[in-house]
């Protein structure tokens, strides 16, 4: 067997203004989970989509040369049909129809035209079975969890007959047992199908977790491939900073910088707040929560998915979530009614969304619309919007957040995720708040961008700014809050002092041992 499966070869990819990667080079091992890592903006996701025929051939320079052939891919069923499938961030699962039906959609049961549902149903069952996805065949996605949806993606790529299966960020939106299920049918795949996988991820515990090589790209340059050994426990022999040091082309000593500004006075509190899910009227979501946050104090909300945690802030923040709330929210000990949105904007609070591009931007949009929209009205005069004001504010948050855009007249889609998380944080520092709060802050972002967002969570606390932190990473938790609440099931179970708790702690606290 040939040692190389799969090598691109000085990949040169450019869009106009922007020479996205730079004579990229990428080998992959038959049987091997090779892990690609770089920070937002490196060039990861531009050199899979070369390879699955998103960006088609004659788009780019270089060579694809995959099972001893020269490859050129004109679309991505040219790539699938020759063994190499890529499942996205962003799933392209159609939620109304059944886990088989999208497992064979592009390729049904069909004879003479008419679809063998049987037959569809069997063979689902086959690849269900191999990935111990224990689920009806014909439930629906919409009724599935995200975990359960990716091994669904992951079933539609073993039924085309994969051979190299390319996973972008596949545990950005999984709670930690199903992201530790993902990483060991890789291995898995690898192991008893031999399935090669390349995973791009962001998650550097899992990298080092799952991967047999390691390729670093930076700046659309591939740094260094590193070969991963591991003992007889299978510890890798490669640390987590050595794998920063490549990516970010210096040591990050302090992964969660030091903080030590004053703090004040409560600014904002939270009593008895008890709220009701919009789909179960009947049915508590929240159950008398108590939060208070004091003026330059950074506090966390720990717990794991379902706890209620997202569910809360949104509730707090203009009410967009739920019915029948109860309970009081005040500001400098004084009730405050947030029962919208503009409201909420109005006494202060601010609201960065876990999902930032359905909720936080308008991805069509400039940077410099996405920057004033939350509190257009600043601009406005005489009711008109001065646009030389508008463009001095957008340029204003793009150099305080260190934005890398080329101009703040790009399209906010077209940035990396980690500055598009720049954007969002702008947007909302646009709307002179005096309460923070960050959902999932730094999810799909990676190690040198988490750096400048806790830098710049930081500079608010020292501000004066109460920021509530929510994080599904407990070592972001502990490592950023002054204070930690921990929720289980809607309820808070426990205060914690960041400073000294434990993840072991917070786990204890969430299961009630």
């Amino acid at each position: 067997m040939s040692e190389t499966l799969l090598e691109m070869k000085n990949i040169t990819k450019t869009f106009p203004g922007v020479k996205a990667l730079d004579n990229v080079n990428l080998k992959v091992k038959p049987n091997e989970v090779h892990a690609l890592v770089g920070e937002n903006g490196a060039g990861k996701s531009t050199l899979m989509n070369v390879l699955s025929g998103v960006y088609p051939f004659g788009t780019y320079t270089g060579d694809i040369i995959f099972d001893g052939q020269t490859c050129k891919f004109t679309d991505i069923k040219s790539s699938e049909k020759a063994g190499i499938v890529i499942i996205h961030q962003e799933l392209t699962l159609s939620p109304n129809l059944s886990i088989a039906e999208n497992m064979f959609i592009g390729d049904e049961r069909a004879k003479n035209g008419i679809i063998n549902w049987d037959k569809t149903r069997e063979d689902a069952l086959t690849y269900m079975k191999r990935l111990g996805l224990n689920e009806n065949p014909d439930t629906k996605i919409n009724k599935l969890g995200v975990g359960k949806q990716q091994l669904v993606e992951i079933c539609k790529a073993l039924a085309k007959d994969c051979k190299v299966l390319i996973l972008d960020e596949p545990t950005s939106a999984l709670n930690e047992t199903d992201s530790q299920h993902l990483l060991d049918i890789l291995k898995e795949l690898r192991d008893k199908i031999n399935i090669s996988s390349v995973i791009i991820s962001h998650k550097l515990n899992e990298v080092a977790y799952v991967a047999d090589t390691i390729t670093i790209v930076r700046d659309g340059q591939t740094i260094e491939t590193l070969d991963v050994h591991r003992d007889e426990k299978g510890q890798a022999d490669i640390s987590e900073d050595r794998i920063i040091k490549g990516m970010v082309g210096r040591e990050i000593t302090d992964r969660f910088p030091a903080r030590d500004n004053p703090i004040g006075d409560v600014l904002f509190e939270v009593k008895n707040w008890t709220v009701y899910n919009p789909d179960d009227p009947e049915r508590k979501k929240l159950d008398d929560i108590n939060i208070k946050v004091r003026a330059g104090e950074v506090v966390g909300i720990a717990g794991l998915v379902g706890a209620g945690r997202t569910e809360l802030a949104t509730s707090i923040f203009g009410k967009f979530y739920g019915v029948n709330i109860s309970g009081q929210t005040l500001i400098k000990g004084k009730e405050v009614n947030l029962d919208s949105i503009p409201k909420a904007i109005e006494a202060g609070l601010s609201y960065v969304s876990e999902d930032r591009k359905e909720y936080g931007l308008v991805l069509i949009q400039s940077i410099k619309d996405n920057t004033s929209m939350a509190k257009l009205k600043k601009l406005v005069h005489n009711g008109v919007i001065n646009d030389h004001e508008e463009i001095m504010a957008a340029e204003k948050y793009r150099k305080l957040m260190n934005t890398k855009t080329p101009t703040i007249m790009q399209k906010t889609g077209n940035l990396s995720g980690g500055n598009q998380q720049k954007v969002v944080l702008s947007k909302w520092l646009f709307s002179d708040p005096k309460i923070l709060i960050l959902d999932e802050p730094t999810r799909g972002i990676d190690v040198g961008a988490k750096h400048e967002i806790y830098t710049i969570i930081n500079q608010l606390a020292a501000q004066g700014m109460a920021c509530i932190m929510i994080s599904s990473e407990m070592p972001e938790v502990i490592g950023m809050s002054d204070r930690i609440y921990v929720m289980s099931e809607g309820k808070i179970t426990a205060e914690l002092p960041g400073k000294t708790a434990t993840q072991e702690e917070i786990m204890r606290n969430i299961l009630g041992n």
